[in-house]
């Protein structure tokens, strides 16, 4: 959970003139105010040949940095990206594979790729591309499926930037619409299979182009994957469907944020834009935020914004997600064995998604007594209650509780977001704090 720094979005990494990229990079990812790192190359910028990843040097460079400063990394490869000039398929595909025009125009600056293409998209159904792609699933996951490197993996859907969609364009590239929506169903399956550790995100778009997103959104959450929103503004049914998750469902919301120009900062009541912005996320409850200067990544547009206004940003950062800490903590004994009452609370604005896993310990680190609560649990209001039996001859006190959140049957470190000093490995050393 957190606020995730963006590396690249639509248009690849930063490339400030003058400037190494590894030190732009770096100047991302070590923003005191991020937890997370996200990146979002195109198919062919990561796959030059079948059978082997060709990862671009910015990619390795956003890895191994995220890791020295101990933040996950979320990524996405765009199938698809109107902002290139380029197909977002390798080049080995492109005489395997058709690809189908859009009918239609986008109009704009015809200085930007997007306005001025001819756009195409390809048979998503072909044979070749299925396998294609289904060997790109299996290469990224061999390497990155269950790492502790990744927080998580946009699900890849349809059309522009693999969002579900190719609006202003109507229609599909498919041969009905039952054919896209069996095409996309078995795409997704391809993603379920591969990403078996690793959180899915799928997007919350609704389904302009008829090709099946309702059913994938669906079958994510019921798959125990997460979802995620491009717009915090517009389409209400994106809206909802966030509000509305299981509580055990995580929501990533990506909003591009202004820099602090004057220009940009879209004053109204002396509330800037990304007051807004920030307001909206916290109100739907989101897990993750985009800290991203849409097409125009660059530390310094951060903070811009942030060294004039930092109390939004660093309120986001305190409260999104899920903020867990035993609130109450009540002894007693039972036939001559001790026992603990744990009332835990949550000071964000989101449940955690997934399992809680409770583990008392003795002041070697050894278990003594464990037990799960259950998914999505504790709410932001509200104390859930968990009951633990200590072994026969232990007392309480002087012991460790130990918190880890369980996603998709892997086991994740989970920091108790209480006053009190914790230990090394974010156990809770029990002490008597109320005197009778």
């Amino acid at each position: 959970m957190g606020l995730t720094v963006y590396i690249s979005g639509d248009t690849g990494p930063p490339r400030i003139p003058g400037e190494a990229l590894g030190k732009s990079i770096e100047d991302l990812i070590r923003l005191p105010f991020v937890q997370k790192v996200y990146l979002r190359p195109n198919w062919r910028e990561v796959q030059q040949r079948p059978g082997r990843l060709d990862l671009p040097d910015w990619w390795q460079i956003t890895f191994d940095l995220a890791r020295r400063y101990g933040k996950q990394v979320g990524f996405r490869i765009m199938l698809e990206n109107p902002d290139f000039a380029e197909p977002g398929m390798p080049a080995f595909l492109i005489d395997k594979v058709p690809s189908v025009r859009l009918k239609g125009s986008w109009k704009g600056d015809r200085n930007q790729t997007r306005y001025n293409k001819h756009h195409a998209l390809p048979r998503y159904d072909h044979p070749a591309y299925l396998a294609a792609f289904e060997e790109l699933n299996g290469l990224l996951a061999a390497e990155l499926n269950g790492s502790a490197d990744v927080e998580y993996m946009d699900t890849m859907m349809y059309g522009f930037w693999g969002e579900g969609h190719s609006w202003p364009f109507e229609g599909h590239v498919f041969p009905s619409d039952l054919v896209a929506e069996q095409t996309w169903r078995r795409m997704l399956d391809i993603q379920l299979a591969a990403w078996s550790k690793t959180p899915l995100v799928t997007n919350t778009q609704p389904d302009f182009n008829h090709v099946g997103n309702a059913d994938m959104l669906d079958r994510t959450v019921r798959s125990g994957n997460w979802i995620r929103s491009d717009t915090i503004f517009i389409e209400n049914t994106q809206i909802e469907a966030l509000s509305n998750r299981p509580s055990w469902t995580a929501a990533i919301s990506e909003v591009g944020m202004t820099t602090g120009a004057p220009a940009e900062l879209g004053l109204v009541d002396g509330v800037t834009q990304n007051e807004r912005i920030i307001d909206h996320v916290l109100a739907v409850g989101a897990n993750y935020w985009s800290v991203w200067n849409w097409h125009n990544e660059a530390a310094a547009n951060v903070l811009s914004y942030y060294d004039r206004f930092p109390a939004p940003i660093d309120e986001a950062a305190r409260r999104i997600g899920y903020r867990v800490y035993p609130s109450f903590i009540w002894a007693f004994e039972r036939d001559g064995q001790a026992g603990l009452v744990i009332g835990l609370a949550n000071a964000g604005v989101a449940a955690p998604p997934g399992v809680v896993r409770l583990t008392v310990q003795d002041g070697q680190g050894r278990d003594l007594t464990g037990g799960c609560v259950d998914a999505g649990y504790p709410h932001p209001t509200g104390i859930h209650q968990a009951m633990l039996m200590l072994p026969r001859g232990y007392g309480w006190e002087g012991l460790r509780l130990k918190a880890e959140l369980e996603v998709k049957g892997a086991r994740h470190p989970l920091r108790w977001a209480c006053r009190q000093q914790l230990n090394a490995d974010s156990s809770l050393t029990l002490k008597r704090n109320i005197r009778p």
